[in-house]
Order: structure tokens, then sequence, then C-alpha cells
């Protein structure tokens, strides 16, 4: 059976601003008492998203008062429940909870995906996978034979969006930053890859994709977001699941050269522009988790994690590491899902 410290350690965002390493802080606080349909888990992983930056400059709640907890999602096990909790303790778990970055965090049993064992690769189905699975089906509504572009392919949730469309029955291209993320996009399955920084992507999408595509998974923003606007095909779909290439600025985005006429570049082409952001789709989280799920244990998705394999910090491991892969994100060296190891934590007073 599990020791219950009486205290452990988590980060805190001490002041509102998009640098995260500057404003954040780790911190002892006391375990709490459960409520009826809480447990307690001890995290084993928990995952490193762009939108970390976004959320401790409080661009997704305006109204939120430092001092508050941060991450996103986490990979741990059952270590104590309350009274009316169905799970029993051990079990592994996955979860998507706000204040994921600690020892253990508190979550209610509706929130947690219990997992057959704790593995890594389960915590990079969450926030990456679930947004590319359920963004690719309900947002881009993607169909069979159809032409999907995925910016950043490379990355946490770019793996998956090429490897589900792939799946779809679906021509993908991909973009990246480097040879060595080229050769891990082809190995996935792109059938063409684009380093931007050898070949123009606007170019190559006119003279290789003269009707344009069909999707376009996009992330990155400023210049990127326009070279895939104006490469729409007729009735084609642009996702925005982010755009990246702002978020370490004080306004959180770049402007798009677009924006003032994409009404006239989407109107000829029935074309359109559609925001996803996973949290508004709660009712899906479930059912995509298990099909993602079950698609990495038969073999038939890949799940990429990134350690800090080029990192001259990592691996990255312990709460003090969230903050060296945090910035590792936005170096464009990681391939794949950074994940952070939590480790049996030491610090906790019994």
């Amino acid at each position: 059976m599990s020791v219950i410290p009486r205290t452990f350690r988590r980060l805190m965002v001490n002041r509102v601003s998009h640098k995260f390493r500057d404003v954040c802080s780790i911190e002892s606080v006391p375990t709490p008492l459960l409520k009826d349909h809480e447990m307690l888990i001890r995290n084993r992983f928990v995952g490193i998203n762009a939108s970390d930056v976004n959320f401790s400059a409080g661009r997704y709640d305006p109204n939120i008062k430092p001092p508050f907890t941060c991450g996103f999602e986490g990979v741990g096990e059952v270590v104590q429940k309350g009274p009316l909790v169905r799970l029993p303790v051990n079990q592994p778990v996955a979860y998507m909870s706000y204040g994921a970055f600690g020892e253990y965090q508190i979550i209610k049993e509706k929130e947690a995906l219990p997992l057959p064992d704790l593995k890594k690769e389960y915590l990079t189905l969450l926030v990456s996978g679930l947004t590319a699975g359920i963004s690719l089906e309900k947002t881009g509504e993607i169909k069979a034979g159809e032409t999907v572009l995925v910016t950043a392919a490379a990355g946490g949730t770019g793996q998956f969006a090429v490897q589900l469309a792939k799946l779809a029955g679906c021509h993908v291209i991909g973009t990246c930053s480097s040879p060595s993320k080229v050769k891990l996009l082809k190995e996935l399955g792109c059938d063409r890859v684009i380093n931007y920084n050898e070949e123009k992507l606007g170019q190559v999408l006119k003279a290789e994709y003269p009707k344009g595509v069909d999707v376009v998974y996009e992330s990155v923003g400023g210049t990127m977001f326009d070279d895939c606007v104006n490469n729409l095909a007729q009735h084609g779909r642009l996702i925005v699941i982010g755009y990246i290439s702002g978020y370490q600025t004080e306004k959180g985005f770049n402007i798009s050269r677009t924006s003032s006429s994409l009404p006239q570049r989407l109107l000829p082409k029935c074309a359109s522009v559609r925001g996803f952001f996973l949290f508004g789709f709660p009712k899906e989280v479930k059912p995509m988790a298990m099909k993602l799920f079950s698609l990495y244990s038969t073999n038939q998705l890949k799940c990429l994690v990134d350690n800090g394999t080029h990192s001259e910090t990592g691996p990255f491991i312990g709460l003090e590491s969230i903050f060296d892969a945090v910035d590792y994100l936005y170096t464009k060296k990681s391939e794949g899902k950074i994940v952070v190891e939590i480790p049996h934590p030491h610090h906790s007073k019994l």
C-alpha cells in the first residue's frame, strides 16, 4: 500500500506572463483531503505543450489571478481514493486536468482514463493525439482520397495528424525544419515532406498541387498560415489548432498578411477557416481516447516520445526539468511529443 505524503511539490505560476521560466516556481503544498469522487494520482509522466506559455500568460482565462497551477496532462497511478471511487488503488490512469505539473494530482474519477500499464506513450495520445483525432474528424471532416497538409508535422500533435490522415485514406503532405525530421515523417507514411528551410512551401504547393489541398492541419501561424490559405482547394477546410510562431510574443500571435483579405480569398473557393480547441469537445474525448489507445495497442499508430533527445539538458526527469522542456519545445529540435518523467518523489514529507 502506498504511503501518502503530508506535502508534495508542484509548479505554480506566480505572475501572468508568456515567459514561463521567469514566472513559475516549485512550491511545497499540503496534500488535501479527498472528496467522495476524487482520487490522488502519483504522476509518472507529464506532457509539455506549446500552450503551456499561453496558460501562464492568462490567455485562456483573462480573469485568472496568480498564483495558480499549470500543466494539462499526466499519466500515473491511483494511490488514494475517495469512498465512492470504483477504480482500485495502484490502477494506472491517464488524465487531462489543469495543474498536472506536480508530483501528485487530484482528479475526479470521471476524468480518469484507465490504462493497462504505465507507459509514457499513452500520454502522447492525450492533448496531442486527441487534438489530431477529434479535429480531423469533426472540424476538418476528412474523407478518403483527399489531400491533407500538416504543418509542424514532426511535432507532438503533427505526428498523429499525419498517421490518422493516412489511416483515413488521404494523401498527406507534411512540413518540417530538418533532414532528420524529413526521415521521421517518411517513416510515418508522409507522401510528400517539405523541409521549409530547403524548399518554399508556397512554391511547392503551387507547382505540385495546382488544384490546392483539401484539408490543412495548421499549428504555426504567421507566414505558414498565409501559404496554407493561398493554396486551399475548392471547398477546402483549414483547421487552426494553434499559432505557435507567436506564442512567445507579448500579443501571443503574429499578424497574418492574408487576414484583411480573408473573405475574398475564401469566398470564390467556398473554402473555410475553422478554429479548434480541444476542451470545446468534452463529449468526444473518451470515445476518441479509446479509439487511439486501441490503434496504439494494435500497432496501427506510432507514439513518438522525445525526452530531450536533442537537448543539452536532457533527459527530462523531475519537476525541475519542466522549465528546460518548455524551452526545448521552442528550439524546433524536438521530434514527437516532449514528455517529462516524474520519479518517485523524495522531497515530499511523509
